[in-house]
């Protein structure tokens, strides 16, 4: 059993460092231990209590730490990034009409208010609240 548990940790430690998605290595963990229970003559039933204990209180335990100070670190990218910005309405924003748009660095963006019945003037400053398609969708900030 030993040799399953040693070959079980590199599988998953590889799968781990090829995704970082934080997903595999509390199992690759949890078959360290278990392998050194093998390697003292522990019994299957033994090391696979091992296996899901060690596994399940690192996953519980470390994980939330880790992805605190991984996801840190993280840069929004594309659209999550529009999310929150705040432009200035380039035309009126009309959602019954049809009509809006915004600029958002150096392009021109088509527009929708985030409330039917709302419109806004070209001019009033908007923040973005979603992404619809191609469009996004704003509300007025006011001030």
């Amino acid at each position: 059993m030993a040799v399953v548990w040693l070959v079980l940790t590199i599988v998953l430690a590889v799968i781990e460092l090829t995704t970082l998605g934080l997903i595999t290595i509390w199992f690759a963990i949890g078959s360290v231990f278990a392998l050194f229970v093998a390697l003292l003559g522990g019994n299957t039933w033994v090391q696979l209590i091992i296996f899901v204990i060690v596994s399940a209180l690192t996953m519980l335990t470390v994980r939330p730490l880790a992805t605190k100070y991984i996801n840190s670190k993280v840069k929004k990218t594309n659209i999550d990034a529009v999310i929150g910005r705040k432009l200035i309405a380039k035309t009126d924003i009309d959602n019954v009409k049809g009509t809006g748009k915004v600029d958002m660095d150096g392009s021109t963006w088509l527009a929708a208010s985030s409330i039917d019945e709302v419109v806004i003037n070209a001019g009033d400053e908007v923040r973005v609240v979603r992404v619809s398609g191609a469009k996004l969708i704003v509300e007025k900030v006011f001030q």
